[in-house]
């Protein structure tokens, strides 16, 4: 399973989280209290942070959801050999997929679509059909979020293909 898809408390298992202070709005409190928070995974080394937030455990929910989006783009797995997740099976219907780019289940379906793509040598149509969807909304998948499609569009590179439009 890949890490983007675990639960809070078994993702915040793999985690070192360090508070701290930063500066910036928020007045006294803020540069006061520890309410900066950064997630280390441990097994990958990735990290992310939240700071903006004046409530440790809202900064600790945000840094937990960018962790969670770095893990899917930046840490590839070999891709399930018996086709889609139970996730992804249950947010797609008839070829289309359907997740709002800030709902929980976006990084770990991010995380299978560039699994499959890594595992098909960046090819979208192979990698669409693997999964059940079609190639458009494959790639629309990765148009919600401007870090998905830089890293479906280096995921491509690397196979010395050209970047979609």
């Amino acid at each position: 399973m890949h890490p983007a898809a675990l639960s809070s408390n078994a993702l915040l298992a793999q985690c070192q989280e360090t508070r701290t202070k930063r500066s910036g709005p928020g007045g006294q409190h803020r540069n006061k209290t520890e309410t900066a928070v950064v997630l280390t995974h441990l097994p990958t080394g990735i990290t992310a942070e939240a700071c903006e937030r004046r409530s440790q455990a809202e900064n600790r929910r945000v840094a937990l959801w960018r962790l969670r989006l770095r893990l899917a783009l930046e840490h590839r797995l070999p891709p399930d050999p018996d086709g889609a997740s139970t996730l992804w099976k249950a947010r797609s219907r008839g070829g289309r997929l359907t997740v709002s780019p800030e709902h929980g289940d976006y990084p770990p379906l991010v995380a299978e679509a560039l699994d499959r793509l890594a595992a098909v040598q960046g090819d979208v149509p192979s990698a669409a059909d693997h999964l059940g969807v079609t190639a458009t909304q494959f790639v629309r998948l990765f148009k919600k979020k401007p870090a998905a499609w830089t890293a479906l569009a280096t995921l491509r590179s690397r196979h010395s293909l050209p970047p979609l439009k």
